[in-house]
């Protein structure tokens, strides 16, 4: 074997596998910055180009969830507004009901009839008042709220139920005397049934939306889960193996750097 002072083949065999080590100890490090071994194409382009498209559905279906959400939120304000249009109802069943005794004193019969007036604009003032998002659900002529449902564009729609006093047909109702009591107490008990069919069915829209809302959320979960799987570093055990690497190279480099000083020792007789 030929030992030269001139040409260390062995220092510079040590030096590129030294070289090596220290650039992927640096690609380590910038995984660990980022938390990712694939943090682009130069990495890993089949890998990086499947992440891509995944996170591309991530983005998609993530903006389906918010559709939900929105039209979730919307029809729960709807049901808030129907349930206080029901209470309100009711308060005026009592008051129709009082009024249709006979013989009723006239200041009785007139405040009554007050009362009940004072509750029908209080429904009318909670209808126009069930708005979220610029969406009104329980208005006279009210339009039905197509929400989006997946990335394909599918949509769930959700019936208009408009509740407002025209529609119930209470809107010239009077307690003025027994009479227009008694008649007020049928047509206040057909608006209640109404109020709660309208219930019924916003309840079972807003329950489907929230069901669909769930089911995206969770897919939302696993997407980002197998993006996770496919990219995140695994940071416990990154560097240690380089590291120990980078210093086996140290001391490799520093033995071949030996050998000429070796070949010197012949010369000085130590």
């Amino acid at each position: 074997m030929v030992v030269s002072i001139n040409t260390n083949a062995g220092t510079m065999s040590a030096l590129q596998a030294l070289n090596r080590t220290s650039k992927d100890l640096a690609a380590s490090q910038m995984r660990i910055t980022t938390g990712l071994k694939v943090n682009g194409p130069k990495d890993n382009a089949a890998t990086f180009a499947i992440v891509q498209n995944m996170r591309g559905d991530i983005a998609g279906i993530g903006a389906v969830k918010n559709a939900l959400a929105l039209g979730e939120s919307t029809v729960d304000v709807a049901i808030d507004g129907a349930t206080a249009v029901s209470d309100l109802l009711v308060e005026m069943k009592s008051k129709a009901v009082d009024a249709s005794q006979s013989g009723l004193a006239g200041a009785s019969q007139t405040a009554l009839h007050e009362e009940f007036t004072a509750l029908r604009n209080q429904i009318t003032t909670v209808v126009a008042g069930v708005d979220f998002n610029g969406k009104n659900l329980i208005e006279s002529g009210a339009s039905n709220l197509s929400v989006l449902s997946s990335v394909e564009s599918s949509t769930i729609v959700v019936m208009a139920q408009p509740i407002d006093t025209t529609t119930l047909g209470i809107h010239t109702a009077t307690l003025s005397n027994s009479s227009n009591a008694t008649t007020a107490v049928t047509l206040i008990s057909q608006a209640i049934v109404e109020v709660s069919s309208a219930l019924t069915a916003l309840g079972t829209s807003s329950r489907g939306l929230e069901i669909q809302h769930e089911f995206t959320s969770k897919l939302v979960d696993v997407l980002k889960e197998s993006v996770g799987t496919l990219v995140d570093a695994d940071l416990a055990a990154e560097v240690e193996a380089l590291q120990i690497k980078e210093q086996l190279g140290v001391a490799g480099l520093s033995i071949a750097n030996g050998r000429p000083r070796a070949i010197l020792g012949l010369f000085s007789g130590d």
